[in-house]
């Protein structure tokens, strides 16, 4: 029977649909971001009155001090710790779910029927897995804990023993007629031992292999809140929670084909990157690296006559170049220099020169990292280029600027057979006539593997702050 509910459930799950659709475009981003709230938000409201407990005070102090606390994060946090706000608010709707589960179970046990008991521990397992997880990719992200993998002694053995204890107690505790005692035991097995695996399963991750990660993360989030739907009969969370998971499932394919990665391989660790001198003694690093051909410059040791040659070589080249592509990594979100680079855009722009883009699928710590910084500078959309438009441009493009950016860029991807970043694609900057490589230093990526590209002849490495780099670019036009 079509109920009130349902209609304006289907309204308000419509609602969030044409939300999600407007933010594809940053001009009507804004716009689709309120139609999205206020359709949740009506939809908390509308399961509050489906359920006769509008009058219930706590619920609207919960409400508010919810509102008040997201209203001052919002002010708070820069758009260079978006990442770990993500993977927290990723973490927060897990938790949800996984509580709502746990009171599922606890409030009805002998009133509950097999589909109830299992999508409620299918709920706390999803949920429990995100909101540990979650909590590590925060960690990782803010540096609290080191990017690079932790791996334990026998890792993937453990792992494989939660999954399948796991599963064994979410069987148990769909079991009719099963005592208390071990109904309750289970349960609260299911959520310690899924704690657990989200804790095992993220601190294996990688710093480079992060905007998978939270895109997962932030799937099975939704994936957890579609799940309670089922325990708790209500269609509208099941609706909105797999929009949640479908979309996180399809960014997270998208991802792993830009990195050249499985998802099993990620989940299990398999793509863990090597550090530098595993690297070189398992004979990863490049052997094609030459004798140095690049001009290099340590910008924060250069002295004034220097700094004068060094804007003499980049202005020849400023004047000259026609066309320019700007290659933004996660060096550019560290240095905060997004507000430079548009500084530098607006340069190039009022000087007659086409500049564009180039984002590759994975550069940053979460999916669409740098597009949003350089949205929030205002630099139009229509400039940002994916991978395969931005390969299409690079071979005819005059000056090609690299902003904190490296294993993207890397040319060995090409080449160097099994090294972490081998069959990655990459964005093909080599083929510019002339590239700025703006990066703290020389050092390999986060994958360990040289960079062949810094000996290239038509390079000029920049190095030290991203920021003093370009100021130094601005101020050779």
């Amino acid at each position: 029977m079509i109920t009130i509910y349902t209609v304006v459930g289907l309204i308000l799950t419509l609602g969030v649909l044409f939300g999600i659709k407007l933010l594809s475009s940053p001009k009507t981003a804004v716009l689709g971001n309120l139609i999205g709230s206020i359709s949740m938000l009506c939809a908390i409201i509308l399961t509050l009155a489906y359920n006769n407990i509008l009058n219930v005070s706590l619920l609207w102090i919960a409400l508010i001090l919810g509102g008040i606390i997201g209203a001052i994060l919002a002010i708070k946090v820069t758009m260079v710790q978006m990442p770990q706000m993500v993977a927290l608010l990723n973490g927060l709707g897990g938790a949800s779910s996984a509580i709502v589960a746990l009171i599922i179970l606890f409030n009805n046990y002998g009133d509950m029927n097999l589909v109830s008991r299992l999508s409620s521990s299918l709920a706390l397992t999803i949920g429990a897995i995100t909101f540990s997880g979650s909590l590590i990719a925060v960690a990782k992200l803010s540096g609290k804990m080191k990017q690079q993998p932790i791996v334990f002694k026998a890792h993937t053995l453990l792992n494989t023993i939660s999954i399948c204890f796991i599963i064994f107690s979410i069987i148990v505790v769909s079991l009719p007629n099963i005592s208390r005692v071990v109904y309750f035991t289970f349960s609260i097995m299911i959520f310690l031992v899924s704690i657990f695996y989200g804790v095992a399963f993220s601190i294996r991750v990688g710093g480079a292999d992060m905007p998978i990660t939270i895109s997962l993360l932030n799937s099975f989030s939704g994936l957890a809140a579609s799940v309670a739907g089922f325990a708790l009969y209500d269609p509208l969370l099941v609706v909105v929670g797999a929009i949640v998971g479908a979309s996180g499932l399809i960014l997270t394919q998208i991802m792993c084909n830009a990195m050249n990665r499985s998802l099993r391989d990620v989940i299990t660790g398999r793509t863990i990157a090597l550090n530098s001198d595993k690297i070189i003694e398992k004979g990863y690093a490049n052997k094609e690296v030459a004798i140095k051909k690049s001009k290099s410059f340590n910008i924060s040791e250069s002295d004034d006559e220097q700094i004068k040659i060094i804007k003499s070589l980049i202005s020849q080249i400023l004047e000259e170049a026609q066309s320019v592509m700007i290659v933004p990594g996660y060096g550019m979100a560290l240095a905060q220099a997004q507000y430079i680079i548009k500084e530098l855009y607006d340069k190039f722009v009022s000087v007659g020169k086409e500049v564009n883009f180039a984002i590759h699928p994975v550069a940053g710590r979460m999916p669409g990292h740098m597009n949003v910084l350089l949205a929030e500078v205002g630099i139009p959309y229509d400039k940002l280029l994916e991978l395969d438009e931005s390969n299409a441009k690079l071979s005819k493009t005059d000056l090609v600027i690299v902003v904190g950016a490296n294993d993207v860029i890397n040319p060995a991807a090409n080449t160097a057979e099994g090294t972490p970043i081998y069959g990655m694609p990459i964005l093909e900057v080599k083929k510019a006539k002339n590239i700025f490589i703006c990066n703290k230093d020389t050092k390999p990526g986060y994958a360990g593997v040289e960079n062949p590209l810094y000996n290239d002849e038509h390079v000029i490495l920049l190095l030290g702050d991203a920021k003093d780099s370009l100021k130094i670019i601005i101020n050779s036009f």
